[in-house]
């Protein structure tokens, strides 16, 4: 009996070794593969060339394929020739509408259009590790499913997309996913080192649009019109006031207006004025109560005034990404043999956001940090800026992080 038992440990226990050297061997190629799609980078919604070329590769290793899902979305299914349960691993593919600046060879060749966030290194590390995973499919105790998403930054204004579509189309239910991980490149810790949240990680995220509206007159006479200009003014002040004054300071938030909109010449008082804006915490009881808050203060301030404004939110926003505590507990350990135990670096939570929770309606998940900033290379950007790119030299540990995670996962399983 202890010989059977012993026998049945080692078979499902992870093969470190084999996945160390693996990816040391496909790592020229996830290189390549990443650059490739940096300079092919593909709005939300719109990844057409990228999901077909995920799905090709996918089938080439021999893994079941559904695609599209979710509009351009791809799902890969491994199934280990081992019983066990299944796991998912996801990675965004879509890019931002920014200009790219800088020389690089593989700088993006889209007008107009980046991979300012690193879902080009996401997308070429999930593949490189179900490269890996096919590759020891002989000893895999379980199935793997790979979540190739769209839309992660957000779907156009009145399309649906992201990672609430996947689950809406059921990319978790066949076969049924009992736990996901993912992973995010940026410059929050160095090139060799990941970030590590036990539990609250990244923020939840609500775009909203205040708009404004006053009757434009001759700027000579203001006192002939309504004037949604001075309304605009301190209904910003008044949403700050919320944050700073109406809300328990040791919660975490964020309410920041990013486009303010209004007037057509100098000598004419505005018809109305538009504002853009989002709102970022850590808790959805606060995040419940900030709105409100908001709404009140808009209409309060409007009515005092005689103009009319509204608030609204544009999507139902992205929830808070708050790390589950027993695959934390788990992760650990399996990430501290990829990098080591002074690789796995505590983390604060971040204000940034993600639609990686949504997965969380179906099954537990642990996201975490891929250290890619690299000073002496120069590779000091930040997400979402046209400077931005990642040092390559963290995608094989990004590689080896997803492909151990999964198998660790399976294995405690069995």
């Amino acid at each position: 009996m202890i010989l059977t038992l012993g026998l049945l440990l080692a078979a499902t226990a992870v093969p470190d070794a084999e996945i160390a050297a693996a990816t040391k061997a496909i790592t020229p190629e996830v290189v390549a593969l990443r650059r490739d799609l940096h300079a092919h980078p593909e709005l939300s919604n719109r990844e057409e060339r990228t999901g077909r070329l995920v799905a090709e590769r996918l089938r080439a290793l021999g893994l079941e394929v559904r695609h599209p899902v979710a509009k351009t979305g791809v799902v890969g299914v491994l199934r280990g020739s081992r019983p066990g349960g299944v796991v998912a691993l996801r990675a965004d593919i879509d890019a931002l509408p920014i200009q790219e600046a800088g020389d690089a060879p593989y700088k993006s060749q889209v007008p107009g259009v980046m991979h300012a966030c690193g879902h080009d290194a996401h997308t070429a590390m999930l593949l490189g590790a179900a490269e890996v995973l096919a590759g020891l499919k002989d000893r895999l105790p379980g199935t793997v499913v790979f979540l190739f998403q769209p839309a992660e930054e957000g779907a156009p204004e009145g399309e649906e997309g992201g990672a609430a579509l996947m689950v809406k189309e059921g990319a978790l239910d066949d076969p049924k996913v009992e736990a996901v991980f993912g992973l995010h490149v940026g410059g929050w810790v160095e090139t060799g080192q990941m970030g590590f949240a036990p539990g609250p990680f990244f923020a939840s995220s609500d775009t909203f649009t205040i708009t404004v509206e006053g009757h434009s007159v001759h700027g000579a006479q203001p006192h002939h019109g309504l004037d949604p200009i001075p309304d605009a003014a301190e209904i910003v002040q008044a949403q700050q006031l919320i944050v700073t004054r109406q809300i328990d300071g040791r919660q975490p938030r964020v309410l920041s207006i990013g486009r303010i909109q209004g007037g057509t010449r100098f000598n004419i008082i505005a018809n109305e004025v538009v504002m853009d804006g989002t709102l970022r915490t850590h808790d959805v009881t606060v995040r419940t109560e900030i709105k409100e808050r908001m709404a009140r203060t808009v209409k309060g301030i409007a009515d005092a005034h005689g103009t009319t404004a509204t608030l609204r939110f544009l999507d139902a926003g992205n929830p808070p990404t708050v790390n589950d505590a027993t695959l934390a507990g788990l992760a650990r350990p399996a990430l501290e043999r990829v990098f080591g135990p002074a690789g796995v670096v505590d983390v604060e939570p971040l204000m940034v956001a993600e639609d990686f929770p949504f997965y969380g309606e179906k099954a537990p998940y642990f996201y975490f940090s891929l250290g890619t900033r690299n000073d002496a290379k120069g590779i000091e950007s930040v997400n979402h800026t046209a400077s931005f790119d990642v040092d390559e030299d963290a995608l094989p540990l990004g590689v080896r992080a997803l492909a151990t995670l999964a198998w660790e996962f399976l294995a405690q399983e069995n």
